[in-house]
């Protein structure tokens, strides 16, 4: 599944604090565009930052295109 790294970034922001944002701006600049949850990489990225992919998927499955 392919899911746009603003996304992800955003998801992150809501749920961290506001003085708490640094692990959103690395997000940011390490995640790619498109962010490919069947790419083991991109599952070890996301899983640097402490991103649950059963989580994310549920999160954001009622907003990606397709799903």
């Amino acid at each position: 599944m392919q899911i746009d790294k603003q996304q992800i970034v955003n998801m992150l922001k809501s749920k961290l604090q506001s003085g708490d944002r640094g692990q959103a701006d690395q997000a940011e600049q390490q995640l790619p565009q498109q962010v490919d949850t069947d790419n083991p990489q991109h599952q070890q990225l996301l899983q640097k930052f402490g991103i649950n992919l059963q989580d994310l998927i549920g999160r954001l499955g009622g907003g990606i295109p397709g799903m």
